[in-house]
């Protein structure tokens, strides 16, 4: 190679190297956009908030939660995947969109294991069983016999695939005929489940802790193996039922394109929060358990949680729709 083209093609090198390492000092430089597939009020709307507030102060720019209800956070979802991958936007989302839906839909507009780059798990929790405080149960066992006396009469609400396949697995579990209603979100059916117009729901942690605390609902079971311990004293279902466990996470992720280097930063700055006392004290209070990852572990446990739901979701004899 002649010496000027050397010399060019160095200088090259060096201009994208150094372009790559001012990409990850410099980001960010504007406020950063976060898109979340549930409505305000849901438990991986308060868990955004918390992270987003706490990553925000790491990054030294504002995080703006966007809620897009709708379509099991498929709207979500696809919204998501087909933002700019430049690291300004992001989606904070469950299992529902990233393991759940694609057994439970049958034309999902989005793939997630393609369409996005796994930045970090956050957290996980149990769903908790309620029931309205009319129903004369209040034992998991006592709603399976009533259910019993009344196919088909008993109903149950779910927000998301994170309280619809609980309650289908516990229909399947009693073996009983119970009526679903789904809503476009879990405090919609909260809402009416406190209001006598259905009789129970599963419902994430974060939403239904302070209506069993207020007594606006009537816990009847969590769906971990074991007590958990914002709530020592609600019995696991798998009491009732030995191997009944279903746990929800909450993660963070881009859109499938987005550098390295960014990806990198937000993880980093993402297990600073992890560790924040503060933060953990605000997770803790809203019965989450901090789980952090890097992404490469966010990768793996993704693709495992794709199989074991749809496997989950196939047991529970859902049809997709």
């Amino acid at each position: 190679m002649q010496a000027p083209l050397r010399r060019a093609a160095t200088a090259l090198c060096l201009s994208l190297g150094l372009a790559g390492t001012a990409l990850a000092v410099d980001y960010p430089t504007r406020p950063i956009n976060i898109i979340v597939p549930f409505g305000p009020g849901s438990g991986v709307d308060a868990t955004a908030r918390v992270i987003g507030e706490a990553l925000g102060r790491e990054l030294g720019q504002a995080l703006v939660i966007e809620n897009k209800a709708g379509a099991q956070g498929a709207i979500a979802a696809q919204a998501a995947a087909r933002a700019p991958a430049d690291g300004y936007s992001l989606f904070f989302t469950t299992q529902t969109t990233q393991a759940a839906n694609p057994a439970l839909m049958k034309h999902l507009t989005y793939d997630p294991i393609k369409d996005f780059a796994p930045i970090a798990r956050v957290a996980y929790t149990p769903a908790l069983l309620v029931a309205n405080n009319a129903l004369p149960v209040k034992s998991v066992k006592e709603l399976i016999d009533l259910a019993k006396q009344k196919p088909g009469k008993i109903s149950y609400a779910s927000g998301s695939a994170g309280t619809l396949v609980p309650g289908a697995m516990l229909a399947h579990a009693g073996g009983v005929d119970m009526l679903h209603i789904p809503y476009k979100s879990i405090p919609q059916g909260l809402s009416d489940v406190m209001g006598g117009h259905v009789d129970v729901m599963f419902t994430d942690i974060v939403t239904g802790l302070q209506q069993v605390r207020a007594g606006s609902v009537r816990a009847l079971g969590i769906s971990s193996q074991t007590p958990w311990r914002t709530l020592p004293d609600v019995p696991p279902i798998a009491a009732t039922f030995p191997g009944f466990e279903l746990l929800a996470w909450y993660a963070l992720y881009a859109p499938t394109g987005t550098p390295e280097d960014v990806i990198a930063r937000i993880n980093a700055a993402m297990q600073k929060v992890s560790v924040d006392p503060q933060v953990r004290e605000r997770l803790d209070g809203l019965g989450l358990e901090v789980a952090f990852s890097t992404p490469q572990e966010l990768d793996a446990f993704g693709r495992s949680e794709l199989a074991k739901w749809r496997q989950v979701i196939e047991a529970a004899g859902i049809q997709p729709e």
